[in-house]
């Protein structure tokens, strides 16, 4: 039996893929290392816990030695590297936890993977999961490619840029069968509510203000992440070696038309009369470095392994404000405790 380590399988992202493979593939083993900070829930993955082909492990990416202990206990075939920390916002305040986990994290895991693999590289695959937000801010036209210059504004995104070199440099240097993927801005079930449209989603259930940085005309492609599973798996299974492929939603939106569609969308689904949350629209200070434009072309990932996207997002934001009004129990679990505080700290009108 095949074994793949997923790193922050318990997070947002990474509870999908991980569901998406051990559903998938009964003939692979699917690890999930995670060391459940405060965006790791495993309640994320109540539905195949006790599937034979999962097992879960407790571990830190930025404690090397227990990092090559899980390789050589595990000996995975390969490895799918989403641990992160990836919240633009706790980046301004505590810069280094992101260098700590993003690059420090990341050279580990590289370092353990060249070691365990040894000379059977042509058997094994290290996926590493990166953004957009490496490439910087667009203007009003044009879209990042593969070749896009690096270019980050925040703590963020220079800590995964940082990362994206390590990897390619562990292929170029060492052989390591590495690939790429850099993703615009996912949305979808499960989603930590310190991003946007799940923080919109709790505040409009509890009548509170909605937080707009700035005027809310910052422009983001959304990436339903269930779709973002679908191209994590085409690309680990059919990727080139050394290769990077941006993976898209193909929905540009501005923040302020964003939350108007989630509004009205909310509204028609609690009953409320039209425009009701959309009253609850507040704008607070902008934060530094924020990029004006992000927007993705998909046509490598699209052309060369035929992925794209399921929903549009007028869909995909249906299908995820239903499942939060259906696992409001998830929602206020995690909203409670030291998050108030950040919350407070952070979005301060």
């Amino acid at each position: 039996m095949k074994s793949i380590i997923i790193t922050g399988g318990a997070g947002f992202i990474g509870s999908h893929v991980t569901r998406t493979f051990v559903n998938k593939y009964p003939e692979y083993q699917i690890i999930n290392l995670d060391a459940l900070t405060y965006a790791g829930n495993l309640g994320n993955l109540r539905d195949i816990e006790e599937r034979s082909n999962y097992k879960f492990v407790k571990a830190d990416i930025t404690d090397a030695n227990k990092i090559v202990e899980i390789f050589k206990e595990h000996q995975p075939d390969g490895v799918i590297h989403l641990a992160a920390e990836s919240h633009v916002d706790r980046s301004i305040t505590n810069p280094v936890a992101f260098v700590m986990t993003n690059v420090i994290g990341t050279v580990n895991l590289l370092n353990a993977a060249k070691e365990i693999w040894e000379d059977h590289y042509y058997e094994k695959r290290f996926l590493h999961v990166s953004t957009d937000e490496v490439y910087g801010s667009l203007g009003e036209i044009g879209l990042f490619t593969e070749t896009s210059r690096y270019d980050p504004h925040s703590p963020y995104s220079a800590s995964k840029a940082s990362s994206d070199h390590f990897v390619r440099a562990y292929h170029d240097t060492f052989g390591l069968p590495v690939v790429l993927t850099n993703c615009s801005n996912n949305y979808g079930p499960n989603h930590f509510p310190e991003k946007l449209i799940p923080l919109c989603i709790h505040n409009i259930l509890h009548n509170k203000p909605l937080p707009i940085y700035g005027d809310g005309k910052f422009t983001r492609d959304w990436l339903f992440v269930i779709d973002h599973a679908r191209a994590i798996d085409l690309v680990y299974h059919k990727g080139k070696n050394g290769e990077s492929y941006n993976v898209g939603g193909f929905n540009e939106w501005q923040n302020i038309n964003l939350v108007k569609e989630l509004c009205k969308q909310m509204d028609e689904k609690l009953g409320r009369p039209e425009r009701t949350s959309e009253q609850l629209i507040t704008f607070v200070k902008d934060r530094p470095g924020h990029d004006i434009r992000y927007a993705i072309d998909a046509t490598k990932i699209n052309r060369e392994l035929g992925y794209s996207p399921s929903v549009t997002f007028e869909q995909g934001l249906s299908e995820t404000i239903d499942w939060y009004l259906s696992n409001q129990e998830w929602l206020n679990d995690i909203t409670s405790g030291d998050y108030q505080q950040y919350y407070k700290m952070q979005y301060t009108v």
